[in-house]
């Protein structure tokens, strides 16, 4: 399927939707991070359900504010089983999307989310696995450890192998930390790729109306090999995959994005 280019409009235009899109944002942040807090005695997929409240309003809003919009290939490869989610980091729109699409999942997270008022707190109620990225080795061990314990328990993990959001046309070095999960606890790997950063900037305020192409892997095998491995089949599968749905073109891994 060709990449749609985000549509050309004013920056006065993008500016009062986005802004829009913005009050709507925060608003809804703080209502329903008081409703996860005060859901706290129920069970944590209770808790999830009315989390997904704030996802699929801010999906929605953002289709009515700043018409942009998605398109999902590959959905008949999500299982019913819990895996290990690895996808491409663009944008805080894949956040949002994968928090209403799927079943209850521990994010991987960087902790200092969980310092944020109201978000934060709800957050935690999610029981997601919140790491010091400084702590390199120690880091690793954590996403293993709890990541195991949270699929033992039904429910799914989500990380971005790339560590943090990646410009379109840029490409960072993989994490191993998601291939060792899979393979230690036997769980396949279900890879996404999205080109949400070409309509979401990862620095802007502005948003550009155009469609997002999602795209939901085949479930990569965890067992009977080493997670570098498979750690280059997410890695190759992810790449190879954006290089057909993005709008701009990745040649090589770099650091900084170039520009448009």
């Amino acid at each position: 399927m060709p990449a749609q280019a985000p549509v050309q409009s004013s920056t006065l235009i993008l500016l009062l939707r986005s802004l829009l899109f913005s009050i709507g944002m925060l608003a809804t942040t703080g209502m329903v991070a008081l409703l996860v807090m005060l859901c706290f005695p129920l069970p944590l997929t209770q808790r999830y359900r009315v989390s997904q409240l704030w996802s699929r309003f801010n999906v929605w809003w953002l289709r009515i504010t700043c018409r942009i919009d998605y398109q999902v290939s590959g959905a008949e490869h999500i299982p019913q089983h819990p895996v290990v989610v690895m996808a491409k980091h663009q944008s805080t729109w894949e956040t949002m999307f994968l928090h209403q699409q799927l079943p209850p999942v521990a994010w991987v997270i960087k902790r200092e989310l969980l310092w944020l008022p109201l978000f934060g707190w709800a957050l935690e109620l999610l029981h997601p696995i919140a790491i010091n990225r400084q702590t390199g080795t120690s880091a690793i061990k954590q996403v293993i450890r709890q990541g195991m314990a949270h699929l033992r328990q039904g429910q799914w993990v989500v990380i971005f192998p790339e560590g943090t959001r990646t410009a379109p046309g840029a490409r960072q070095r993989y994490g191993m930390s998601g291939a060792m999960l899979a393979v230690q606890s036997g769980c396949p790997v279900l890879p996404v790729a999205h080109n949400a950063g070409e309509y979401w900037p990862r620095r802007g305020f502005l948003k550009h109306p155009g469609t997002i192409q999602v795209v939901f892997g085949p479930l990569l095998d965890s067992d009977g090999g080493s997670p570098q491995a498979l750690g280059r089949r997410v890695e190759d599968w992810i790449e190879t995959t954006m290089t057909r749905i993005s709008t701009i073109q990745v040649d090589a891994p770099v650091t900084d994005p170039p520009r448009r």
